[in-house]
């Protein structure tokens, strides 16, 4: 096939615009700077142009190399650094590694992308989606993914890599649950028994819960966030509490929100809600064998894992859509002040993009 080198200093002079641009979620204006800049890098280096597709949740970036379509290249442009977190911890490369709020997740992925794309001459069947809101849900955007992932019947995602830079192959379904507990307030010297305690509902709220992990095949119950009471005289009258929930199959998935849905109230009068369910669907391994057996013939010995986390693969993975992950950066510490790139790993991750686009041109 024909392919260019790719420049490892042009990488990097496109991962520090897209760095220097702070992306926070749920920032409209922030985002909507990212989206031009985003847009920016894929035309210069693509050609082309890329369309800026409005959301409430701020601009996704689609670009599309015309032709029938046959490969989705999938990554987000927000991160979940606050703005000034530049100021704190700027862009900066040195012995081998390159570091900087959202390198890692997933700028340096989506820089990647677009070199590997770069290298191709014939770029027919070929888009880019990047969202504005992975780390908020997708709510905004996962219509537009299914409907892209579907028009292309298969998909790339850019996420950072697995540990020791392993494509990722499968991943839990996740989601959050806010349990709501209602009682009474009353005086808690004077008439304790008038009163019906929330923060004691939800002491045995929260034992059933995590009761509800299977851990053995995947399931994790995590009780993250509590909140109760109001005043130290006073009988709470309502608590809260956060649930972090990821699982491997469908059936898990069924399970755990039948059972939230079921919880029942262990004090007389106490009243209990339930919102959220598992927003992300498992991934299941399936889904990536094919494109991972393509992925090996290129990187042989490149390995594959199943993680915990979800990314936007999720959805495209329980459309039945073959999804591979984990194409981004090498590096780690993702959300955190170390996150890191490995800058020598970024040209034989562009080439791995080409020729995994290019078998799928070729099908």
């Amino acid at each position: 096939m024909t392919m260019h080198r790719v420049s490892v200093d042009a990488m990097i002079e496109d991962l520090r615009t897209l760095v220097e641009i702070e992306s926070p979620s749920r920032d409209h204006d922030a985002l909507a700077a990212s989206a031009k800049t985003v847009a920016a890098v894929i035309e210069s280096r693509l050609g082309g142009h890329a369309v800026l597709v409005e959301s409430e949740a701020g601009p996704h970036v689609h670009w599309s190399g015309g032709g029938e379509p046959k490969v989705l290249i999938l990554g987000h442009h927000d991160t979940v650094f606050p703005l000034g977190t530049l100021a704190r911890r700027p862009f900066k490369v040195e012995d081998g590694h390159a570091t900087g709020p959202g390198v890692f997740d997933m700028l340096g992925g989506l820089v990647q992308a677009i070199h590997g794309l770069a290298a191709i001459e014939d770029r027919t069947g070929v888009e880019i989606l990047v969202t504005a809101d992975e780390e908020v849900g997708s709510r905004s955007s996962r219509e537009l993914i299914e409907e892209r992932a579907l028009a292309c019947g298969a998909v790339l995602v850019f996420e950072g890599a697995a540990d020791g830079g392993g494509l990722k192959t499968g991943r839990k379904g996740c989601g959050t649950f806010q349990v709501s507990i209602a009682g009474r307030a009353s005086h808690a010297g004077l008439e304790p028994a008038a009163g019906v305690n929330a923060l004691i509902e939800a002491a045995h709220q929260v034992l059933d819960i995590a009761a509800l992990g299977r851990p053995e095949i995947g399931t994790t119950v995590t009780p993250t966030v509590a909140a109760a009471g109001t005043l130290d005289n006073v009988v709470p009258a309502e608590a809260t509490v956060v649930v972090d929930v990821r699982v491997e199959t469908a059936e898990e998935k069924e399970r755990i929100e039948g059972a939230f849905a079921a919880l029942t109230p262990h004090l007389d009068e106490a009243r209990i809600t339930v919102e959220g369910g598992v927003g992300r669907p498992p991934m299941p391994e399936s889904a990536s064998a094919e494109l991972f057996a393509v992925a090996r013939r290129l990187v042989p010995g490149v390995e594959g894992k199943a993680v915990g986390g979800g990314s936007d693969g999720n959805f495209t993975a329980a459309l039945g859509v073959p999804t591979l992950d984990g194409l981004g950066a090498v590096g780690g510490g993702a959300h955190a002040d170390h996150e890191y790139l490995v800058v020598d790993a970024m040209a034989e991750r562009a080439h791995l993009v080409a020729g995994l686009v290019k078998a799928m041109q070729n099908k």
